[in-house]
C-alpha cells in the first residue's frame, strides 16, 4: 500500500494558514491589541518610565531611559499615531461582533443587503466576509501598527532599544 505524502510548498501552505487561523487567538494578538489601545491615554502624560513600561510588558520592547525632555518629545511625535492606531483597532475588532450577530443590527430589508435576497444569505455573507474576514484580518494589521509604534517609541524615548521576547516587534 502505497502513502503520499505532501509536498514541501503544500507544507509551508498548511502552516502559514494554520497561522493566520490561530492568530487571533493567541496572546500575543492581545497583548499588542491592548498595546494599540492603551498607548493613547499613556502618551497624554509624558511620564517616560510608563511608556516604558507598556512597552516592555505589552511588546516585549525593553527601551533604556533617553534624555530629561524625551518623553514629552515622544507625547508630541506619536499621539497622532496613536490616535489613528486605537481608533483602526478599535473599529476594526468591533467590525467582528457586529458582523457576526448582523441579524440583530438589521431593520426589515435584508433583500437588498449584501448576500440578500434572503435572510440566510445576507447573513452568511456578513458572518463571513465581515465577522471571519475581520477576525482573521485585525492581528496581522494590528501587529503591523504596533510594530511602528515601537519603532517610533524606540527611537525618541531611548537610544536604540532591545527586544527581550517575543516575536519581532
Amino acid at each position: 500500500m502505497a502513502t503520499t505524502h505532501p509536498s514541501r510548498p503544500a507544507d509551508a501552505a498548511l502552516r502559514a494558514a494554520g497561522r493566520i487561523v490561530r492568530a487571533p487567538f493567541t496572546a500575543e494578538a492581545w497583548r499588542r491589541t491592548a498595546y494599540a489601545v492603551l498607548a493613547l491615554p499613556a502618551d497624554l502624560v509624558p511620564v517616560g518610565r510608563w511608556q516604558r513600561a507598556l512597552l516592555r510588558r505589552l511588546l516585549g520592547v525593553q527601551v533604556p531611559a533617553g534624555g530629561r525632555g524625551r518623553p514629552l518629545l515622544h507625547t508630541l511625535a506619536a499621539t497622532p499615531l496613536n490616535l489613528v492606531v486605537a481608533v483602526v483597532t478599535l473599529y476594526g475588532w468591533s467590525l467582528v461582533p457586529m458582523n457576526l450577530g448582523w441579524p440583530l443590527r438589521v431593520g426589515d430589508d435584508y433583500a437588498s443587503a449584501w448576500g440578500g435576497p434572503t435572510f440566510a444569505g445576507a447573513w452568511a455573507f456578513h458572518a463571513v466576509a465581515g465577522g471571519l474576514g475581520f477576525l482573521l484580518l485585525m492581528p496581522w494589521l494590528v501587529r503591523g501598527m504596533t510594530a511602528v509604534q515601537a519603532r517610533l517609541a524606540t527611537r525618541v524615548l531611548g537610544r536604540g532599544g532591545n527586544r527581550v521576547g517575543g516575536g519581532p516587534a
